[in-house]
């Protein structure tokens, strides 16, 4: 990596931010797939870092928490036992938005138990400074999870979306129609007009849309967990630091008053030196 040059690491930067895979990267930057994947793992290891450090004392009013679903090298049901041990399987990133600043407060690479959704809030908890308002979906993992990290004295809600029938030809491509939402009051006394976990979902589109191996039926999937981590930590400190929301015409780190100016792709790569 040290002997790729400033522009040409941050046009690689800049390609795997916009959702193009390691390959087409490859060939759209003239460079050897294995200097994208070392680009990528230590560029990865620098944000998950950079992150860890600074993205602390946010004053976030509204947290919404929510986790997306991938997989490592074969859908769950599908993974040999000799690559269990490889990390192969379904995995979960689990996403919190300040729901004013669209800061990504916090996420986490893993499981969808309890065990995991502890160590998420409990790293959310570390993160946020004062008294916070949290919706999260109706899994039900979040209740114990929340009350751990923040104590009974917080704002809690959970927001369980309401599905009606699939019909039975349109059940593989075409999701369930939501027809309505059950709001749940678990702890405090949050304000129903902010149970919301709209700005969380639409993350998820935008991490499906930035990163290509979250793309659905394609071969671009992770083959790697170490790769997989790697990605989703560039991505989130470029959303945070490297990318103008369109609604708040900032970056969401500069709105949280972690930033004072839009990181360029080449700031972002310096991380890694």
């Amino acid at each position: 990596m040290n002997r790729l040059s400033l522009e040409k690491r941050a046009q690689i930067l800049g390609l795997l931010v916009e959702g193009n895979n390691l390959r087409a990267t490859s060939r759209l930057a003239d460079v050897s797939i294995n200097t994208v994947t070392k680009l990528l793992v230590d560029l990865g290891l620098a944000c998950a870092e950079y992150h860890h450090k600074q993205v602390r004392n946010v004053r976030v009013r509204r947290l919404q928490c929510d986790e997306i679903w991938s997989f490592i090298g074969a859908k769950q049901k599908n993974v040999r036992p000799e690559r269990i041990g490889e990390g192969w399987g379904d995995i979960w990133t689990w996403v919190a938005i300040d729901a004013d600043s669209k800061l990504c407060v916090s996420y986490l690479v893993g499981g969808r138990d309890g065990w995991w959704a502890r160590e998420f809030m409990n790293d959310c908890a570390k993160r946020v400074a004062g008294r916070t308002q949290i919706t999260t979906d109706g899994h039900r993992v979040y209740m114990d999870a929340v009350e751990d990290a923040f104590g009974a004295d917080v704002d809690y809600a959970q927001l369980q979306k309401i599905y009606g029938a699939v019909e039975e030809n349109d059940t593989r491509y075409s999701p369930a129609q939501c027809i309505g939402c059950d709001m749940k009051v678990v702890s405090g006394n949050p304000d129903p007009r902010h149970v919301s976990a709209s700005f969380v979902e639409r993350q998820n589109l935008t991490m499906r849309m930035g990163m290509r191996r979250f793309t659905r039926l394609t071969n671009a999937f992770s083959k790697k967990v170490e790769n997989h981590c790697a990605m989703v930590a560039i991505h989130f400190l470029y959303y945070n630091f490297g990318r103008i929301h369109k609604t708040l015409r900032v970056t969401p780190a500069m709105a949280a008053g972690l930033a004072d100016h839009v990181w360029s792709l080449e700031e972002i790569a310096l991380l890694a030196n």
